[in-house]
């Protein structure tokens, strides 16, 4: 996987927690602000603190777009590519919890 060229400010991530059992980080996006592409290693849940719009940019020029909302959690499997940016005009927070179990 190669990054294109970044444009826009990075979000921030704050692990919070990685053992042996799972890793947890907390991503504070200014509005604009990405994670920089990259591809899920293990299964993950993501419980949003705020609410928000993201816009994912997915492989092969796709986008598409998610409404958040704080305290509604959702889960992907493991292999995810994307690049998450904040559609909004507010900051964005969420927190992730990776399953280390179920990686591949």
């Amino acid at each position: 996987m190669s990054e294109p060229l970044r444009c826009r400010a990075p979000a921030i991530a704050t692990v919070q927690v990685d053992d042996d059992k799972v890793r947890v980080t907390r991503w504070d996006f200014a509005p604009g602000a990405e994670t920089g592409w990259h591809r899920h290693g293990m299964a993950y849940v993501v419980v949003p603190v705020t609410d928000g719009t993201l816009h994912l940019e997915l492989p092969g020029g796709a986008t598409q777009s998610a409404a958040l909302k704080a305290g509604v959690s959702y889960a992907r499997p493991f292999g995810v590519e994307h690049n998450v940016v904040n559609g909004g005009s507010a900051p964005l927070s969420f927190v992730e919890i990776e399953m280390k179990a179920f990686s591949g």
